[in-house]
């Protein structure tokens, strides 16, 4: 059985975090076709803007950040997660980004795993959100533990993550999903915080985004096919319990830049996270202007999370210059600006 360090045996499910750990940095996991490829700004070459000068911060869910950047939920729940974490967490706050945590699921089964969540002393300012499957709501959680999650932490408010292709793959996976809408808006009525819900990797419909936005969410992560795959990651943990579940859905999803446009287009005043399979500057500003308010990456950063937070810091750091030089190469002083750069989509 596996083990954190020399201390207690790893319990279910902190193992089965563990092993979406070590399937994260498999290569063979990453996805592929977001859809940014299909625009290009056009380039200006006369842009009467200074680089020093550009101005990327922006305010989601009321707080303010340099950049339009979040990091993405991740891991949590045992020894090397916590390190991974606070690494994170002391690099959102120097650079003044906001950070999801990891499902704490395992927090509130789990006595003693809730300090490989806490990161509010290395990251007091930053724009903080806790974090829990929504599909938990039909297995016994509610409004109480969703309070729990956000206090556990003291975060800013909770993404409810969705993950229904996940769950089917997963050999351990819950894959009720009825009637979760209704409650839902339940934990946005009562839970006195922000809620943003969050696909992981599979992408968000219009359709889907309205019915979410009557639940009451006040912002959704459209977090689209392009990144990690999570369904490549159970089909890789069912067939190493003998338990295979084939590649017939390996491709299944919306695309990043699909999901974002009609999200964008059939709600223009919610707040949007352009996620899954950003990997650039590029990719960020890009999403700016096809209607993201921030967008938010993960997979890049985990290996120099696992390094210090010195390394995180250099990683994000080169992500916001390019998203300074694509604004420069656009004009754009500032996001509102960016917004409505010239974007051409390819035939």
């Amino acid at each position: 059985m596996a083990r954190t360090g020399g201390k207690k045996p790893l319990s279910p499910t902190q193992r089965r975090k563990l092993e979406h750990l070590e399937l994260c940095l498999d290569p063979s996991v990453e996805g592929s076709g977001t859809g940014f490829d299909r625009y290009a700004f056009v380039h200006n070459a006369l842009p009467e803007t200074d680089l020093d000068e550009i101005d990327l911060s922006t305010t989601f869910l009321g707080k303010r950040l340099k950049a339009p950047v979040s990091i993405s939920s991740m891991t949590g729940g045992f020894e090397l997660a916590r390190k991974i974490n606070r690494n994170l967490a002391a690099a959102a706050q120097e650079l003044g980004l906001a950070m999801g945590v990891g499902s704490q699921r395992v927090a509130l089964e789990v006595p003693g795993a809730a300090d490989s969540f806490q990161v509010r002393d290395v990251a007091p300012d930053i724009l903080l959100l806790a974090n829990l499957g929504a599909v938990q709501l039909n297995y016994g959680y509610g409004v109480a533990e969703c309070r729990r999650a956000v206090e556990m932490i003291g975060a800013d408010g909770l993404i409810l993550h969705l993950n229904v292709l996940q769950e089917a793959a997963q050999p351990e996976g819950n894959r009720n999903f009825k009637g979760l809408q209704a409650r839902i808006a339940e934990v946005c009525a009562e839970l006195g915080a922000p809620v943003v819900a969050k696909e992981i990797g599979f992408g968000i419909s219009a359709d889907a985004a309205r019915r979410l936005k009557s639940a009451g969410v006040s912002a959704i992560d459209v977090a689209g096919r392009g990144g990690t795959s999570w369904y490549a990651v159970e089909a890789k943990r069912a067939a190493q319990q003998g338990k295979p579940v084939g590649s017939a859905f390996a491709d299944w999803g919306i695309p990043t830049e699909e999901a974002l446009v009609q999200v964008r287009a059939a709600l223009p005043d919610i707040e949007l996270v352009a996620s899954g399979g950003i990997r650039n500057g590029l990719d960020i500003a890009k999403s700016i202007a096809l209607g993201a308010n921030i967008a938010a990456l993960g997979q890049p950063l985990l290996a120099p999370a696992l390094e210090s937070a010195d390394k995180v810091v250099q990683s994000l750091a080169g992500l916001i210059g390019e998203i300074k030089v694509a604004m420069l190469c656009v004009g754009a002083r500032d996001l509102a600006a960016l917004k409505k750069a010239p974007l051409a989509r390819r035939s």
